[in-house]
């Protein structure tokens, strides 16, 4: 179980339930390619700032459930204003993000603020994330709408805290 630690800066302590190293799996999938299972970790951290740090590392699965390749990465922070979470968000495929959303107790609901795309970038224009504390693991799950479809599901998964 998570302890609230007294360096957690008191405005982000809504959020302090993400501090930690996760792992776990989940579905991807779109219209546009084939749905996998991947492996995920997700590292949240704090330095006694007003912000938390955050970045997760996806890797697609084979059916056995081993490593079949490196699949997608973010790097970001998570800020509270006025009892809403922000979540700025950078990918190495070209996209810049920024989320916003009321947050409760165990959860976190996003959508996107603004999408900003490199010209060599896939065409994306929004998204939306639930993030969940649910019997001590971190549940997420992503829409999206991209390359010409409209907001759907993207993507879903289930960590647990690891030390």
């Amino acid at each position: 179980m998570f302890i609230l630690d007294e360096t957690v800066h008191e405005d982000i302590r809504p959020l302090a339930w993400l501090i930690g190293r996760w792992e776990g799996a989940g579905v991807v999938g779109y219209p546009t390619m084939t749905s996998r299972n991947f492996g995920q970790e997700i590292v949240v951290e704090h330095d006694g700032r007003p912000f938390l740090r955050w970045q997760a590392r996806s890797w697609l699965l084979n059916e056995d459930g081993s490593l079949d390749r490196p699949s997608s990465t973010e790097m970001g922070f998570w800020r509270v204003a006025d009892g809403e979470a922000e979540l700025l968000l950078t990918h190495p495929t070209g996209i810049l993000e920024l989320y916003f959303g009321p947050v409760e107790p165990g959860r976190i609901s996003l959508r996107t603020d603004g999408v900003l795309r490199s010209a060599h970038a896939k065409e994306y224009s929004a998204a939306t994330r639930l993030y969940g504390l649910v019997n001590s693991r971190l549940m997420w799950a992503m829409d999206m709408a991209a390359v010409g479809q409209p907001l759907q599901s993207h993507a879903s998964a289930e960590l647990q805290r690891v030390e």
